[in-house]
């Protein structure tokens, strides 16, 4: 991802994980991302999350019944 840090509320993929997150926070040098369907959050650096697509997105929330 650029240099810029993602938004909070915007959902990236965190490329080391293959995983989707939606961004909660801006800690220490890292974006804190929670699981779409809820769950404890975790840590990732900006160089390793790209913007998830919007299909990405509906899949994730289809997966999780948010969707419904």
């Amino acid at each position: 991802m650029s240099a810029q840090k993602p938004r909070r509320g915007a959902y990236v993929i965190d490329t080391t994980r293959d995983t989707l997150g939606e961004v909660m926070d801006h800690i220490d040098g890292h974006i804190q991302l929670r699981p779409l369907n809820g769950g404890l959050e975790w840590d990732a650096s900006s160089s390793e999350l790209r913007p998830a697509t919007a299909a990405e997105v509906r899949a994730a929330k289809r997966c999780s019944g948010g969707g419904k």
